[in-house]
This record gives structure tokens, C-alpha cells and sequence, in this order.
């Protein structure tokens, strides 16, 4: 296990009608004058920005309003509510909505209190100071609630990158997974494959030993295998909808990664897709990471075999462990297809076409130099026959 040093001061309050509670927590941590920032018409038809209000007003706190997130954050809203806050000496975030608008108030956070370009900090600059964030979730996919991570889609050339930094974790989270109702199979299907991303993408690791992380890991894993049929086919299931969401949280919180090498290619790779074609983050993650696994098993594998063991109930061929590893595999492809996810380019609207185009934004827009991967570095060429793997 590596050296490590973990730092998660969010506040989380979790349980049925916790909304209506905003304000005394936008209180307590400080918030006077308050930019709501949400994303569509839902929080409003459900009523969620109306009580979010109340509590608000309850306890005198001022705020201002920004809706308009779309899935894959924009640049240009961020860029209006930096405007915003600034001209309304705004000083606390409040995010309702999933893990675009909490990415998005991230931003808005950090470019808020900064004299030049928010894109500097998604092009490797430091973030040093943003203001306060509180997020009230009404999705469970990102895990943004409680991470130091925000991606944004650039649109001065369509192209997504992320940032992290300490002082962009929520300093309070609302989880009432009843909220989380309301949201349509296919959004639900692509948080659940996003969560699992998250996860696989620190179990990949060069690391060796850390099986506290490994086991961690497996559980979560294990846990949405289990919830998510009963989900998806009862989406009013709360206890369902309550271990998906927090499973969300502790999936990218980085609870799980610490001490270990994580890889994170596949979430690189899928940036181009989304970007390019607004395809569901989610979505797009269930056609990229089989293929990544396909294509990089044999680097190490044994892990791949004991993932098929210890997650998918696999046998272990010990003559042969790519056997296992390859069986695991199709495990996770099935289980994708299962809650009605895409398997292939043409199923999320993808052109073979545009792989070199993709390949080479993945591997050298911005501050990269031609490589993506921890586990497995992998350069322009490696991510053409990964996407070719899709087809």
C-alpha cells in the first residue's frame, strides 16, 4: 500500500425530507446570499425548488437563481454564473440537481474568486480558494456530492476535462433518496454503470496488497449488482434507491482509491464520446470500459480473474486464468445490457469516422503529452484500437 493522506469534511445529511432543511445548513456554514443553481424543469415540477426556497427563506438568506445545467456541463453557463455571482456579490453555492449541476456550481465556486479564465484550472492550474458549495442531490451517478472533482465540457472545441481540488468538496450534502425517484430507467441504468465505473477504475490498480481498498471495492461492486434489478424494476424501491445513492457517494469520494495507483483511461476515453456526440456520460461508459478491459487483461491477469471470482461468481481456471478473466468480462457486459445500456458505437450514436479525431483529443488536448492510464499507459494508437473494439 502507498503512502497516503485522506481528507472528507463534507457534512452528509441523509433520509426522507432532508430538502427542507437547506437552509439551516446554508447557515451553518456560513451562507448569506446564495446562488441556487439547478438544471432543468424538474426541480420545479416536483416542487423540490419551492421547498428548497422556504427553507431559505426561514432563515433569511438571500439568493439568486441560475438554472440551464445540461448533462456534460457547459463552459458557457459557467462562465454566466462566474458573471453572476460576482456582480451579486454572491458568496455560497447552492447546487440542486445531480452531478452536472454540482460539477457546474464547482466551477462557477472557483471561478468566482479568480481574476483570470475558470478554464485555467481545467488545464492543470491549482485551485486555491472557491466559495462554499452545498449540494441537495436528486441523482445517484457521480458521486460529486462528496468528491473534490468537477468536469466540465469545454465549448470552444467540444472537448470535456475535470479538475480536483480539496476546497471544491461540498461542504454539506443533502441525500434523500426518495428524490431520486422520479428518475427516468435509462438516467437511472446510466448512474448505476457510473458508479460502477468509479469503482473500477481505482480496483485497476499496479499497487500491490492494498486488499482493504480491493474489498471495499468488491462490496460496492456486489451492493449495485444486487440493487440495481430491484430498481429497475420497482423504481419506487426507497432502500434500493437509498444503498444506490450512498453507494454513489462512497464510490468516488475516495474512500477507495487511497494508497493505491488508480487508472482512470476509460472515464478519459468516454470524455471524447460525450463530448462530441452529448451521449450519457453513463451510457457512454458501459460501451467504453469492456473494451478497455478486453484490451488490457492480459497486463495483469490475475486481477482481472479475481474480479470474476470475488464479483461475478466465477470459477477460477488456474490453467488458465485469462478463461476466468475473459468470463468476467462478459459478466459485466451482460449485466450492462441487462439494465438496458448501449454495447456498441452505433447504439450511442458514435462514428467510426471520428476515432482518430477522439483518439488524439483523449491523449493530447490540453496539458497531456501523448499518454492516458495508471494502470496501463496507454498512447494515441492503444486508444484507436480501443475504440475500434466498440464497434
Amino acid at each position: 500500500m502507498d503512502n497516503f493522506t485522506f481528507y472528507s469534511p463534507t457534512y452528509f445529511i441523509f433520509g426522507k425530507n432532508t430538502e427542507k432543511d437547506t437552509g439551516k445548513y446554508v447557515k451553518r456554514f456560513g451562507g448569506n446570499k446564495v446562488l441556487i443553481h439547478y438544471g432543468g424543469g424538474s426541480v420545479i415540477r416536483s416542487g423540490l425548488l419551492d421547498r428548497i426556497k422556504v427553507s431559505l427563506d426561514e432563515e433569511e438568506i438571500e439568493y439568486i437563481e441560475l438554472g440551464g445545467v445540461k448533462p456534460n456541463p457547459r463552459s458557457g453557463l459557467v462562465y454566466e454564473g462566474i458573471d453572476l455571482c460576482k456582480k451579486e456579490k454572491v458568496d455560497f453555492i447552492l447546487a440542486v440537481g445531480g452531478g452536472s449541476v454540482i460539477d457546474s456550481a464547482k466551477a462557477i465556486a472557483a471561478g468566482t474568486l479568480y481574476e483570470g479564465d475558470f478554464w485555467d484550472f481545467y488545464e492543470g492550474k491549482p485551485i486555491e480558494k472557491a466559495l462554499p458549495v452545498g449540494t441537495v442531490l436528486t441523482i445517484a451517478a457521480a458521486g460529486s456530492e462528496g468528491s473534490p472533482n468537477s468536469v466540465i465540457t469545454n465549448e470552444n472545441g467540444m472537448y470535456k476535462r475535470g479538475t480536483k481540488a480539496e476546497v471544491l468538496r461540498p461542504v454539506f450534502s443533502i441525500l434523500n433518496p426518495v428524490l431520486s425517484q422520479t428518475v427516468p430507467p435509462y438516467q437511472t441504468a446510466c448512474g448505476i454503470v457510473d458508479i460502477m465505473a468509479h469503482l473500477l477504475e481505482r480496483y485497476f490498480t499496479t499497487t500491490k496488497d492494498v486488499e482493504v481498498t480491493d474489498r471495499l471495492i468488491e462490496g460496492l461492486l456486489l451492493t449495485m449488482i444486487h440493487e440495481a434489478p430491484r430498481v429497475m424494476k420497482d423504481p419506487n424501491n426507497y432502500e434500493a434507491r437509498a444503498n444506490i445513492m450512498w453507494a454513489g457517494m462512497l464510490a468516488h469520494n475516495n474512500l477507495c482509491g487511497v494508497g493505491r495507483v488508480q487508472d482512470w483511461a476509460s472515464h478519459n476515453i468516454e470524455h471524447e464520446l460525450s463530448a462530441l456526440y452529448d451521449c450519457a456520460h453513463g451510457a457512454g461508459l458501459a460501451v467504453v470500459f469492456p473494451a478497455w478491459m478486453t484490451y488490457n487483461m492480459k497486463h495483469d491477469i490475475n486481477r482481472f480473474a479475481q474480479l470474476a471470482v470475488r464479483v461475478w461468481g466465477c470459477q477460477m481456471d488456474f490453467a488458465n486464468p485469462e478463461n476466468t478473466a475473459r468470463e468476467g468480462i462478459e459478466a459485466l457486459k451482460r449485466f450492462f445490457k441487462s439494465i438496458g445500456m448501449p454495447s456498441n458505437f452505433k447504439e450511442l450514436g458514435a462514428k467510426e469516422e471520428d476515432i482518430p479525431k477522439m483518439a488524439h483529443k483523449a491523449c493530447y488536448s490540453g496539458t497531456r503529452n501523448g499518454t492516458i492510464g495508471g494502470f496501463v499507459k496507454l498512447d494515441e494508437k492503444d486508444v484507436i484500437n480501443i475504440y475500434r473494439l466498440m464497434l
